[in-house]
């Protein structure tokens, strides 16, 4: 199906046809796997793709194997006519609309899972998260077969297990991760501020001052991450109506946990305000 000059694809098989086409002509495609209800975080990752590419393509999937029981999947924010209409207006050339019954067949048992990296942080809070992510992805990247794949540094955690995943599984796409784009506030763009009220957005800013207030720390000479983060706690905690899920300064390649800063650092944390979970996290 074409609407203006953007081609949508709803089915595997028509777009496998597609991606067959392209790859005769030696053209790179770029791809942007994102859920739909697009801000300003995807614009800047489709933009980047653009740049460094002769064919961009953005799938629309909201995913239901990285959702765990009451989490927030069927109440997930939807507009796909409004992103359709953002994506012709970044002349994205293919837009991907799978269903869940296309991505996930009946009798579905294959998962990918790449161990350890995905059991903490996030992956300890949200139990199977990655695994639906890193399954989707790799399926995803099957389907489109790209020459590079854009993911915001936003979601570290998850753009450092992806890199792993295809280090070690030898797919052959380049990962390119695109710094964090935030509101006027400073508050990390993501699909579910949509949710928070404009106080409750206010009380969410406590955790991008606390990545300021460590990374302000350990320019000064402060090394000592135990010291960092019991400051930073201390703020969140002292902000009302905020829940803590948890605040880290982990190696950037293999997530562990370090004892002193070093240029290889990043300080993720993870908020809770109402039913809404927010994340953030800056380099140091």
């Amino acid at each position: 199906m074409k609407k203006g000059k953007m081609e949508i694809f709803k089915k595997k098989e028509k777009i496998g046809e597609k991606i067959r086409e392209i790859k005769k002509t030696g053209k790179k495609i770029g791809f942007v796997a994102t859920m739909g209800y697009l801000h300003n975080g995807h614009i800047s990752l489709i933009s980047k793709a653009r740049e460094e590419n002769d064919i961009v393509i953005v799938s629309i999937f909201v995913n239901p194997t990285q959702f765990g029981p009451g989490e927030d999947f069927e109440r997930y924010p939807r507009n796909v006519n409004r992103d359709i209409e953002l994506l012709e207006k970044e002349k994205v050339d293919i837009v991907f609309i799978p269903n869940a019954d296309e991505m996930y067949k009946k009798g579905h048992k294959a998962w990918v899972n790449v161990e350890e990296y995905s059991e903490i942080l996030e992956g300890k809070l949200r139990k199977g998260h990655f695994r639906g992510v890193c399954t989707v992805v790799a399926k995803l990247f099957n389907i489109i077969q790209p020459d590079r794949s854009y993911f915001g540094w936003k979601d570290a955690q998850q753009l450092i297990i992806i890199k792993k995943m295809v280090d070690d599984l030898d797919i052959p796409v380049e990962i390119v991760g695109c710094p964090t784009l935030r509101e006027k506030s400073g508050l990390a763009e993501s699909s579910r501020n949509i949710y928070l009220t404009e106080e409750e957005k206010q009380k969410a800013l406590c955790l991008y001052k606390v990545l300021k207030k460590i990374k302000e720390m350990a320019k000064k000479g402060e090394k000592n991450t135990k010291k960092l983060i019991e400051e930073g706690k201390k703020i969140i905690l002292s902000t009302g109506g905020v829940e803590l899920q948890y605040l880290e300064i982990v190696n950037i390649e293999n997530l562990q946990p370090v004892e002193k800063i070093d240029n290889n650092t990043i300080v993720l944390g993870a908020i809770k305000i109402g039913n809404v979970h927010l994340i953030d996290n800056i380099f140091l």
